[in-house]
């Protein structure tokens, strides 16, 4: 029986360290001859799992090869890694490290591979990204005008103007590319269907959250971060919150949930049943983004319409 491996593959802009538990660290230029090789090294070596941290895209043309030549590649969340390391009592900073604490957390935790997103959304990923962007760039500038001095007033509303012209563009570009696609437009009309959620909403899922509708509620709710988890010790009960997960499908999530809990009959006999029985509105609030990703997972799941979900939750 070959013996397992495990590896760690700590990426930035410029390095590839790479760990492997047992065996040796390396570290490597960032760079696409290096991409090829890397992949080629790894696949002798058949390695039983291969982690990655989710670095903000720059893990993508990694991945994507070491998935594409069939190796297992998992990419985690980084905040897993960093409470992995912590409880593991390996706190240092440098690169080197954090690629062997990722080889070790493959070993230890064991995180389930799963098939990346193809081609088409990660490009719908890299839209969505992008008008997270100019929605923060214009912020800023909106700021900027409040305090700015007179001489460069016209300068920043020029600036302003481009950038909500941006914004169009790159939100006229989501809809095309959702719209052009036979699955997305299914899918895309299928959630669609539910009242309180929108364009931006169905596009941050179908990028950001390709598992809809493949798992469990329970799963769907902790990956998200919008399951309540518990920080208790010995006899002492500390509050549920949520924190960890995915953010940028968070922020969006929370604000179709606010628009849900006006509109939508189910959310809103759900919001005001909390709301009856003492709970603070914003803990009212984190429950109806739970229960409408749960309703949006379902029906993905069992391609539902909204009709019979809403019938169901009567």
């Amino acid at each position: 029986m070959s013996p397992l491996v495990f590896v760690g593959i700590d990426v930035s802009l410029t390095r590839l360290d790479i760990a492997l538990r047992p065996g040796a660290s390396s570290s490597h230029p960032h760079d696409e001859a290096t991409i090829t090789t890397v992949v080629e090294q790894l696949r002798a070596l058949s390695p039983t799992l291969i982690v990655l941290e989710a670095t903000g895209g720059m893990e993508i043309p990694l991945t994507s090869a070491l998935a594409t030549a069939g190796l297992p590649v998992v990419v985690v969340n980084p905040r897993q890694v960093r409470d992995f390391a912590k409880a593991s009592g390996r706190l240092a900073k440098p690169d080197a490290l954090d690629a062997h604490v990722l080889a070790q957390f493959a070993e230890v935790m064991r995180p389930q591979p799963r098939p990346l997103p193809d081609a088409e959304t990660r490009a719908l990923a890299a839209l969505l990204i992008r008008r997270r962007q100019l929605v923060e760039m214009l912020t800023s500038e909106k700021n900027r005008l409040l305090s700015a001095a007179a001489p460069i007033r016209k300068r920043v509303r020029a600036h302003i103007a481009w950038l909500e012209r941006e914004l169009d563009h790159t939100n006229t570009e989501l809809a095309e590319a959702i719209h052009h696609s036979p699955v997305w437009r299914g899918k895309d009309e299928l959630l669609q269907s539910v009242p309180g959620v929108g364009p931006v909403l169905t596009s941050t899922l179908l990028a950001s959250l390709p598992e809809l509708g493949t798992l469990t509620n329970k799963q769907i709710a902790a990956l998200v971060g919008v399951a309540p988890l518990n920080r208790d010790s010995g006899t002492l009960r500390g509050r549920r919150t949520v924190w960890g997960g995915r953010a940028q499908v968070r922020a969006v999530l929370y604000m179709s949930a606010i628009v849900a809990a006006r509109f939508n009959p189910v959310i809103r006999a759900f919001y005001q049943r909390l709301q009856r029985a003492g709970k603070a509105k914003k803990v009212a609030l984190t429950a109806c983004m739970r229960k409408l990703l749960t309703i949006l997972n379902a029906m993905l799941k069992h391609r539902t319409p909204w009709r019979q979900m809403e019938a169901y939750h009567a």
